[in-house]
């Protein structure tokens, strides 16, 4: 089998990804989403999807452009507070919505790409999360359809800090992963640049199959094997973007410049 997996399109790297398919999609707000691999699923029309991201993009961008074509059935999240779009569909029943709180969604990613099928933490502990109650899907009338499950706790002692409650969680395998990276190589070594560091890897991690797009494609060797922050080994497709497409901002703030400044 060769080594060399890289892909001539985005539209033919996510050409197999079927309705119904579960995926896991690297990004934090805006920034690292891999935007040209949702357009191209967008185009190959795939539908009733499950997905996993830390949020689901805002109207018209990201995982948004998904929600608003209606090809999404439920995503795990821990922010959801950018997206109209998102908060109509969810309260009209249209969208089933499991909120995760965001570390806890990270190591649930991780924990499934290194085998790991669940583990104890303390966050949630004595909330919804880990009583159960959250509502996941309303019916049209407003009413809970669906609620979240009670998780198993258990009491540990922790390094002699005394006894304390944890919650059980599950940890994540999706059947396929999508994510954008600064620089790649052919063998799919993926190095990624500030914030999108927080979920790509993890998110790759969780995918059967991983694919990334990449803004710069190198040659095996040419990464310094101190700096690849997600191995191969997880990467199964590869398709360079370029380093021209467009990249947003969920809000920008700014303020009028003081007379101290304009004298600077």
């Amino acid at each position: 089998m060769t080594l060399d997996k890289t892909v001539a399109s985005a539209a033919e790297a996510v050409a197999d990804i079927p309705d119904g398919a579960s995926l896991a999609v690297g990004g934090f707000g805006l920034s690292g989403n891999p935007i040209q691999l949702i357009e191209a699923l967008l185009e190959q029309g795939a539908g009733d999807l499950s997905i996993v991201s830390n949020n689901c993009g805002v109207d018209g961008w990201g995982l948004g452009i998904l929600l608003g074509a209606g090809r999404i059935s439920k995503m795990t999240s821990s922010y959801v507070g950018e997206n109209k779009e998102f908060a109509r569909q969810y309260l009209e029943g249209e969208l089933e919505v499991e909120l995760v709180p965001q570390g806890t969604l990270a190591e649930k990613l991780r924990a499934g790409g290194a085998g790991i099928p669940a583990f104890f933490t303390r966050s949630g502990v004595g909330t919804q999360v880990a009583e159960g109650g959250l509502p996941m899907k309303y019916n049209p009338d407003g009413t809970v359809a669906k609620s979240s499950d009670p998780k198993d706790i258990r009491t540990f002692d922790l390094g002699g800090t005394g006894e304390k409650q944890y919650a059980l969680e599950e940890s994540i395998v999706t059947d396929y992963a999508l994510v954008h990276a600064a620089v790649g190589d052919r063998h799919g070594n993926l190095v990624f640049n500030k914030a999108t560091r927080q979920f790509a890897p993890p998110a790759a991690m969780s995918g059967k199959v991983c694919i990334a797009q990449v803004e710069r494609l190198v040659e095996p060797g040419e990464i310094d094997p101190d700096q690849v922050h997600l191995p191969g080994v997880y990467v199964h497709r590869v398709v360079e973007v370029g380093q021209d497409i467009e990249k947003r901002i969920e809000k920008r703030t700014v303020r009028t410049a003081s007379t101290t400044d304009k004298d600077a």
